[in-house]
């Protein structure tokens, strides 16, 4: 009888490991290891997870919900808060005519996104420019970081006399009190974005031989991009509240105007309708950029993947 050697054995196995990588032929599928757990759940399912954000409504609707059940029972006289009811009929009304004292609702709303979207577009860029120069070197940190910080201390509101001094009642003022209202907390967070990238990284980087440019956009950009989306967020909050308040000193039309012109006349429902303007347009551009976050950070696994 022949003796079976080793190399008899082995041949087989090596036989079928090479026709296996062969172009065109399909791979063997890896068995699990012993005493693994079940498999984690599907990608596609993550997402469909994550894609139902109307559950973030439950809360709101709620607390209209409590509102009129509270308004209903007479717990709050009318005249202080209007019901849900009455504040629905007054917005169509602002919709549908057009008051002598406010306008129109539609009107309100392009004059304050006209007005938020120049504001915000001017302190994005001037917040990003800012953050890279202070963050990528010293010499821009020792330049552009002590005068941000003192911005920061400054109460941005009290700014309002001094720039009505300085550009006058017009739309200046308004604009560029949007714009600082973007840009502190836009730098504030890209700046400790771009320092908390892994050093390791870089000099990855440098070995393979990218340029300061490559670097920029490869490497450091997408390593701060998760503090600078959460600094969005922050900077949409606070430009839509210097909106409210910029649109209140000497304008003529916006939905900060709309609310001037209702507390002299002490109609409380018109008041609520610009300020349930102000709420769903803040919930529509952060449920932008945290679409945009969830796009750009796929990458990234939280604790509830």
């Amino acid at each position: 009888m022949p003796e079976i050697t080793d190399s008899a054995l082995v041949a087989p196995a090596a036989t079928a490991r090479v026709a296996s990588i062969q172009p065109g032929a399909p791979a063997p599928a890896a068995a699990p290891p012993a005493g693994a757990g079940p498999a984690a759940p599907s990608r596609p399912g993550r997402r469909r997870l994550a894609g139902r954000g109307w559950y973030r409504l439950i809360t709101p609707v709620a607390v209209v919900l409590l509102w009129q059940l509270v308004s209903s029972a007479g717990l709050v006289p009318a005249q202080k808060l209007p019901p849900p009811t009455t504040v629905w009929h007054t917005a169509v009304s602002l919709v549908t005519t057009s008051s002598p004292a406010y306008g129109t609702l539609q009107g309100a709303m392009l004059v304050s996104l006209q007005r938020m979207a120049i504001g915000f577009a001017f302190g994005a860029v001037a917040a990003i420019a800012l953050a890279l120069a202070a963050g990528l070197s010293r010499l821009g940190e020792n330049a552009v970081d002590p005068l941000l910080q003192i911005l920061r201390t400054l109460p941005l509101f009290g700014l309002i006399p001094v720039f009505i001094v300085w550009f006058g009642i017009g739309e200046l003022p308004k604009v560029i009190l949007i714009a600082l209202g973007t840009a502190i907390p836009l730098y504030l967070n890209t700046f400790a974005g771009i320092r908390s990238v892994d050093a390791r990284l870089v000099e990855v980087g440098k070995s393979l031989g990218l340029r300061r440019s490559e670097l920029i956009r490869h490497v450091i950009l997408p390593g701060a991009l998760p503090q600078a989306l959460t600094g969005l967020r922050q900077s949409l909050g606070v430009a839509w509240l210097a909106l409210v308040v910029a649109e209140q000193v000497n304008a003529n039309a916006g939905i900060g105007f709309i609310i001037s012109q209702a507390t002299q006349f002490l109609r409380n429902d018109v008041i609520l309708v610009a300020l349930a303007v102000y709420a769903v347009l803040g919930l529509l551009t952060d449920a932008l950029v945290r679409l945009l976050e969830r796009r750009a950070l796929a990458w990234r696994r939280g604790i509830l993947a």
